[in-house]
């Protein structure tokens, strides 16, 4: 998933007949990590992906009382609850892709921006392409780079252009939450190159 320039990916969960859309989310380099985490697994409830659950989570275990996991998932107690939470971390690890796939449904798309606006600060709504533009120069005079929810926001909305892009890191993509003034690929690029000189 990093290697491949990716701070989130998701993958779809079915547990006690309800649909999740999980999304895998790497850690921020300014974040607070707890002792042993690797990613965040976030469980969206796919017919209301506003209730949520965020959890630490590494290879070997979800890093959460079993209280709260069992109330999110509805997971009945019982005697046996430890043998239960063993069964649902197994039929977890059945859905967890080995790899990063780029083919995602339109909800999983949209949760994915959401999660990644809001990680760089924007409004989730803000999803037309309308230009892009260079960023400032940093203290010590190199360029700005965009930041990686940007980049990523814009491989899942915009992968043409930003294929024609990717490689100008020093370039953010600007986008607005009003349909009318998304712009096209050509004309984004025909703007940017016009600005150049």
């Amino acid at each position: 998933m990093e290697n491949r320039g990716w701070k989130i990916d998701s993958f779809l969960f079915t547990y006690n007949h309800q649909d999740f859309i999980v999304l895998v989310k790497l850690y921020s380099e300014n974040e607070k990590i707890p002792d042993y985490a690797l990613v965040k697994l976030e469980f969206l409830k796919q017919d209301n992906i506003a209730d949520k659950l965020l959890i630490p989570a590494n290879s070997a275990r979800l890093m959460v009382e079993a209280k709260i996991l069992r109330e999110y998932f509805n997971i009945k107690y019982s005697d046996n609850l430890g043998s239960i939470l063993k069964q649902f971390n197994e039929r977890l690890a059945a859905f967890i892709p080995t790899e990063v796939n780029e083919n995602k449904n339109e909800a999983q798309k949209n949760a994915m921006v959401i999660s990644l606006s809001n990680s760089d600060g924007e409004n989730p709504n803000k999803i037309y392409c309308y230009k892009v533009k260079r960023n400032p120069k940093k203290l010590d005079g190199t360029l700005g780079r965009r930041s990686p929810y940007n980049d990523n926001k814009t491989r899942i909305l915009r992968p043409i252009l930003y294929e024609r892009l990717r490689n100008e890191t020093n370039l953010s993509f600007c986008y607005s939450e009003n349909p009318d003034e998304g712009k096209s690929d050509e004309i984004i690029i025909y703007n940017w190159t016009r600005s150049k000189w």
